[in-house]
């Protein structure tokens, strides 16, 4: 019983290190609950766009999902007001799951494809980082997707939304996780955006009871400092094959 009980408080200890991280400051909370709750939603919003408008496809975690919010709150649903705005013919499809490592994200692709992807944002890699997954696997997984996205769409364009990790987890690890979005952005000839949550992250007022998920307010800015890097994107040409 005293080795189950060490057990799981070294578990919660890591939970509440991690708080401490960039992408998920906030209160402890048990590993079982903190990254892990499930709730998917999947949105697509339309406004110029019709069904057989090109899609930006935002892959991701809670983050893109727009945890404990309606899903018109959510940043992908606002990047949508601004894509119409622009007259621009593009519908969004926020394929957000919470609790989603990139291994799921790499599992439920296939789906997805089957819709006319013009743009790839991917955000994908904090919940590996907080269970602690090799960032080798994480890389792996992530270069996966791209791969097969172009495979299926060969002029997808790529935004990759970066994330930070957890101190405490070592130099190395901290290192070597927050080089593979820039590198797969070099790799892939995509557009980093290198913190996702910038401004966002350990500001209590832009954050959800939990703190840990952006509110409202917190989603609102993530789609302005978003937009700025994502309108270009939509209005260059296709990539090349």
């Amino acid at each position: 019983m005293r080795a189950g009980w060490r057990g799981r408080r070294v578990r919660n200890l890591a939970v509440c290190a991690l708080a401490l991280a960039a992408p998920l400051v906030g209160a402890c909370k048990p590993a079982e609950t903190a990254p892990l709750e499930a709730s998917p939603q999947a949105a697509a919003s339309a406004g110029v766009a019709t069904q057989e408008s090109p899609v930006v496809l935002f892959l991701g975690t809670s983050l893109t999902a727009g945890y404990g919010l309606p899903a018109e709150e959510a940043f992908p649903a606002l990047v949508q007001e601004r894509i119409d705005a622009a007259a621009l013919d593009y519908r969004v499809v926020n394929a957000g799951v919470s609790g989603d490592t990139s291994a799921g994200g790499l599992r439920r692709l296939d789906w997805l494809l089957r819709l006319p992807v013009a743009v790839l944002v991917l955000e994908l890699g904090a919940n590996d980082m907080l269970r602690g997954q090799s960032v080798d696997q994480l890389r792996g997984n992530l270069q996966d997707i791209v791969e097969r996205t172009r495979a299926a769409h060969p002029g997808v364009r790529l935004v990759v939304a970066g994330m930070r990790a957890a101190p405490n987890l070592g130099a190395r690890y901290v290192r070597d996780f927050e080089a593979v979005y820039r590198s797969l952005a070099d790799r892939y000839q995509g557009v980093l955006v290198p913190f996702l949550l910038e401004g966002v992250a350990g500001r209590p007022s832009l954050n959800l009871a939990d703190g840990i998920h952006p509110s409202a307010e917190g989603h609102r800015l993530i789609a302005d400092q978003l937009w700025p890097v994502l309108e270009p994107v939509l209005r260059a040409p296709p990539a090349a094959g």
